[in-house]
């Protein structure tokens, strides 16, 4: 039988050694993470045409994309734009259909739904507009009641199924969708 050589202990290794001493739980945790199925705060957007779900552009088209948590608008000149957004909670809070804009607003206050409040009855009855407001700068009203197209000061919660039925957007994106979109835009929620 022949002797093992004595282990010699290098810089090289001890340094190797280290990296994958530090290395190893992280790539455990990451692992565990990605076998319980945790949703990631990113969208997996999916590429939509107009055509597919409009006759015509008129004066522009919304397409709120649930499932790839993504808005999509296109103007009446075919300008196209891209926006990730949060989406309803729960399937039970989502709104699916054509609807369109009603009306326009720069600094919305609100007013949770009884819903929301029986929800959550820590929420206040009435919030003015401002940087507590859930609706953010700008908000896109929706003819069907209580649904809109808005900001958001919250952040997280883009790219999440956070809302109790809107379509969120981040401030300054909805500050320049609002800018494009005029009342009467047709609207999908998909």
């Amino acid at each position: 039988m022949t002797p093992t050589p004595p282990y010699r202990l290098t810089r090289r290794t001890a340094l190797v050694s280290g990296l994958a001493a530090i290395a190893m739980p992280n790539l455990a945790r990451a692992q565990d993470t990605l076998a319980e199925g945790v949703r990631r705060n990113a969208s997996a957007f999916v590429t939509r045409h107009w055509r597919d779900h409009f006759e015509t552009l008129g004066q522009g088209a919304i397409l709120a994309d649930i499932s790839s948590r993504a808005l999509h608008y296109w103007g009446p000149d075919e300008s196209y734009v891209l926006y990730p957004s949060s989406v309803p909670m729960t399937e039970e809070l989502t709104r699916r259909g054509y609807t369109q804009v009603v009306r326009k607003k720069v600094g919305p206050d609100w007013t949770p739904t009884q819903s929301m409040r029986d929800r959550d009855p820590s929420l206040p009855a009435y919030l003015p507009p401002g940087p507590g407001n859930p609706l953010g700068t700008h908000a896109l009203y929706l003819a069907w009641p209580a649904y809109l197209v808005h900001g958001t000061h919250d952040t997280r919660k883009i790219g999440r199924q956070s809302s109790s039925g809107c379509i969120g957007l981040y401030n300054d994106h909805i500050a320049e969708l609002f800018s494009k979109v005029e009342v009467g835009t047709q609207v999908l929620l998909l």
